[in-house]
């Protein structure tokens, strides 16, 4: 149990780590800017306490805007997609979620890829609109989000690949 808790500790530290001193000063053409925090939000167990799970992706959140001088806006799309989460898990996985039996690592790469991009595209237009936060330019918001969510998904395969554990 100690052992779970500081994997999750250190994933929590590093991604915001590697965001605020990274991802965050990449800016290719205005609109590619790589959000990886989300990883947390996409690996975190299935079966712990939800209640916990988004105080984490709040706080998570919160960190990145400190960081970044965002106002929330980090904070607001973590939390959306937390709480989103089940019925994301549900439509990707199927009856692997349902019987509580799922583990990232044994799933096939069909569904993970389904579920990351489900993920991050869903944070991403929540944050590119709460960034924006004018109807008028949604053609922007959708520019935004589609890139970043595509750079964004890439970054998170590879490293999920990356870090992968191998079954034996």
């Amino acid at each position: 149990m100690n052992s779970i808790i500081s994997i999750h500790s250190i994933r929590f530290i590093l991604l915001i780590l590697v965001q605020v001193l990274i991802c965050s000063n990449i800016n290719f053409l205005g609109y590619i800017n790589p959000y990886i925090y989300v990883l947390f939000i996409i690996l975190f167990p299935v079966k712990n306490n939800r209640t916990l799970f988004i105080f984490l992706s709040f706080l998570l959140g919160l960190i990145v805007d400190s960081f970044l001088d965002s106002g929330g806006i980090h904070a607001a799309a973590s939390v959306f997609i937390a709480y989103i989460r089940p019925l994301i898990l549900k439509s990707s996985f199927g009856m692997a979620y349902e019987h509580q039996n799922m583990k990232f690592d044994s799933v096939t790469f069909g569904d993970k890829l389904t579920y990351i991009t489900i993920m991050v595209t869903v944070h991403h237009i929540i944050l590119f609109y709460l960034e924006i936060f004018s109807i008028s330019k949604i053609i922007l918001i959708l520019q935004k989000a589609l890139f970043s969510s595509i750079f964004t998904i890439i970054l998170c395969v590879l490293i999920t690949i990356i870090f992968s554990r191998k079954s034996k």
